[in-house]
């Protein structure tokens, strides 16, 4: 018997679909932190005469510190296991928005933004390494769930924000949301566990390319793959990251922002309710749908879609109803990324250090929104429209797409030949 087969059956049973859904409820409970963010920044406009581009400098400080410290925090998941960091990131995340809610000042601000960035990045690369690390057989559906719980779980709390801040004030939309969610993760995080070697299956189809070696860190950021990965990333990830930062914005702009469609509620609420569900529901889909058909189809396939949409929102996003039905669109080929790009890293690089690897490359969503934040606001204020905004966004899509075939799937089949010969952890594994 091998030693990982030993450690297998001397663990206790663990449900890794239990686990799953145990990281899916926590990365709801982070979701408002970042896609419920646009309905805060007019309030805090009028309360406090905060310009746009100020106010949108939290959401990018938000997002570099929730995207650049996932590194750091997926080494202590890789060595500590991911109850402890959780645990961690639930008291920041209730800490970051009690503070926002008394900030009369943008540092005070800036610094809440800091706070909650980190506590999220606790969460979010905990939950997406330990789903990647129970289900190497279904990383992109895995992945996806996982990460649809960041996608879609705002959907569920878009009207009681929006009722709270509109009856009570943001201030306290901020401190009861800030205070509850923070609560439930840290409840829940006393049952997360990392599966021991042999505890799962290890196999996965045919068509996707996988690896056998487990690459430490540092080899990963010697690999030119992982580099076109990353470059990729950033590309499909500033369109989005740009609609979510911007969306109530430009919803205000082109006058759609209140005007009630399918006689249900305005097209803001309506629209932010539709595009989490669809940015949601892509996660899982297109991760299954990788991992039928292969990383780099999928992506040629999503991200060539993407392209289209985005100009079909600035094209036709005036109207009401055509706002709903393309923003929807436009996060239905975006929110992918955030299962298909960690499960192409994993398979890529091995699943020892995934919460590690895969938080490296999750940083290119920080790099994406120095583009998506502040640079689409100055970029719209200097020509007068977002028609550049849009257009650069789909034309990175395009290129992204292209890549996906003609660079990334090359690269990979030759990574894949170079490192055929199993690990020593492997082989044993294998006796």
């Amino acid at each position: 018997m091998s030693v990982n087969q030993a450690a297998a059956q001397s663990a206790p049973p663990v449900n890794r679909w239990l686990q799953l859904t145990i990281g899916i409820v926590c990365m709801v409970m982070i979701a408002n932190l970042q896609y419920g963010w646009s309905f805060f920044v007019g309030p805090m406009t009028e309360a406090h005469g905060w310009s746009r581009a100020a106010i949108q400098w939290a959401f990018f400080i938000f997002v570099f510190t929730e995207t650049w410290l996932v590194p750091v925090e997926g080494w202590f998941v890789d060595k500590l296991g991911p109850r402890i960091v959780v645990q961690f990131g639930a008291v920041l995340v209730a800490a970051a928005w009690a503070l926002n809610s008394v900030a009369t000042t943008l540092p005070l601000l800036y610094l809440g933004s800091i706070i909650s960035g980190i506590g999220a990045g606790c969460v979010y690369g905990t939950c997406v390494g330990n789903a990647l690390k129970w289900f190497a057989d279904r990383r992109g559906l895995a992945a996806g769930l996982t990460a649809a719980g960041f996608g879609a779980g705002a959907a569920i709390t878009t009207i009681p924000i929006i009722y709270t801040i509109d009856t009570y004030g943001y201030q306290s939309a901020f401190l009861w949301f800030g205070l509850g969610q923070g609560a439930v993760i840290l409840l829940l995080s006393p049952f997360l566990r990392a599966p021991v070697p042999g505890q799962v299956p290890q196999s996965a189809k045919k068509k996707v390319i996988q690896t056998t070696r487990d690459f430490a860190p540092g080899e990963v950021l010697k690999a030119p793959l992982f580099w076109v990965l990353y470059v990729m990333f950033t590309m499909v990830a500033a369109g989005g990251m740009m609609a979510t930062a911007q969306f109530a914005l430009i919803a205000a702009d082109w006058g759609v922002a209140n005007v009630i469609v399918f006689g249900i509620a305005s097209t803001l609420i309506v629209a932010n309710t539709v595009d989490n569900i669809l940015n949601g529901v892509a996660r899982p889909f297109f991760g299954w749908v990788s991992d039928q058909i292969g990383r780099e189809i999928t992506m040629f396939i999503v991200f060539s879609a993407g392209a289209l949409c985005l100009l079909g929102a600035v094209t036709f996003g005036q109207d009401p109803v055509m706002f709903v039905i393309f923003f929807g669109l436009v996060f239905f080929t975006w929110g992918e990324i955030y299962s298909l790009f960690p499960a192409t890293c994993t398979d890529s690089f091995g699943s020892k250090y995934a919460a590690t690897n895969a938080g490296m490359l999750y940083t290119a969503k920080g790099t994406a929104t120095f583009f998506a934040a502040p640079l689409a606001v100055l970029l719209m204020n200097s020509t007068g429209s977002w028609d550049a905004v849009f257009w650069i966004a789909a034309g990175m899509d395009v290129v992204a797409a292209l890549m996906a075939i003609l660079v990334l799937r090359p690269m990979r089949m030759a990574h894949r030949a170079a490192f055929a010969v199993p690990s020593p952890a492997a082989a044993q594994a294998a006796e």
